[in-house]
């Protein structure tokens, strides 16, 4: 079975909150369990991006800075699901 397609989200070249607000939108639009990727180049985007996924109770599995260019590899997962894998860890 192959993966689904990772959504791409490109936000370079704007300003915070502009990646944030796109990423959120994207989001609200994707099936649970997808996959999305926010690129960015906005140094508040590290710490933006990070606090949004938090409070909002997705799943941030990756986050690289490779030069200017801020990476964030997202599952959205609904908060129950992330609470019940946690429940079930030693």
């Amino acid at each position: 079975m192959t993966e689904p397609a990772i959504i791409v989200v490109d936000a370079r070249g704007h300003q915070c909150p502009t990646p944030t607000l796109r990423l959120r939108r994207a989001l609200e639009a994707a099936a649970d369990g997808a996959r999305l990727r926010l690129m960015a180049d906005d140094p508040l985007a590290a710490i933006d991006v990070p606090l949004f996924l938090k409070q909002m109770g997705y799943r941030l599995e990756h986050q690289q800075q490779t030069g200017s260019i801020l990476t964030f590899d997202i599952i959205k997962a609904r908060p129950e699901a992330q609470d019940a894998a946690h429940d079930r860890s030693p």
